[in-house]
């Protein structure tokens, strides 16, 4: 059984600030929902209750309390941190987005466009880096310029064939309505 956990005594000041924060329409829901676990917890209602009534686990309420009661007010606002430490260099992105942005043919290459697989061989091949994935390569190639050169180069290399285009419906996904050529999109007569 969890060790019994009390809220330590809240002031008038206190429990009206508590009540503004749950009150309030806007902000974190993390804290709105903190700060209606010590309200409950100032009322005397024990943990397991206020977990049901929250929509909570009891460890859950349970750690509130105790780092309410720690820390104050700074218990209730969440800590974001920053995640996993960034994989490459700055120098590094910087290169990959110069070889992501770049057409491939002024890097020597036979072809006019990216593909992940070849992007990512590019980019080993440049920075000597084994981290390159093609996830990596993706990342750079979601870039809205990047995509917006692509569409580019696939609708000026597109030409008619008897009155439709020969553009893919995929492409059109990329176009938005009305960028495609209209030369060769009328009806054939």
């Amino acid at each position: 059984m969890a060790a019994r956990v009390e809220l330590r005594e809240i002031s008038n000041e206190e429990g009206n600030r508590l009540l503004r924060m749950i009150r309030r329409t806007s902000g974190s829901i993390v804290t709105w929902r903190r700060a209606q676990i010590v309200l409950l917890a100032a009322q005397r209602m024990p943990p397991a209750r206020i977990a049901e009534v929250v929509f909570s686990d009891p460890d859950t309420v349970r750690e509130v309390i105790h780092n309410f009661n720690r820390d104050g007010f700074d218990a209730l606002y969440p800590r974001y941190r920053g995640g996993r430490p960034r994989t490459f260099t700055l120098p590094q992105r910087q290169q990959i987005k110069r070889i992501a942005l770049a057409i491939p043919t002024d890097l020597g290459q036979p072809f006019a466009t990216w593909s992940l697989a070849k992007l990512a061989d590019q980019i080993l091949e440049r920075l000597g880096s084994t981290r390159v994935a093609q996830r990596q390569a993706a990342l750079r190639a979601e870039r809205p310029g990047y995509r917006a050169r692509i569409r580019d180069r696939l609708l000026s290399g597109m030409i008619s064939f008897r009155g439709t285009s020969r553009a893919s419906p995929a492409l059109s996904s990329w176009c938005p309505s009305g960028s495609l050529p209209q030369q060769g999109l009328s009806d054939p007569v």
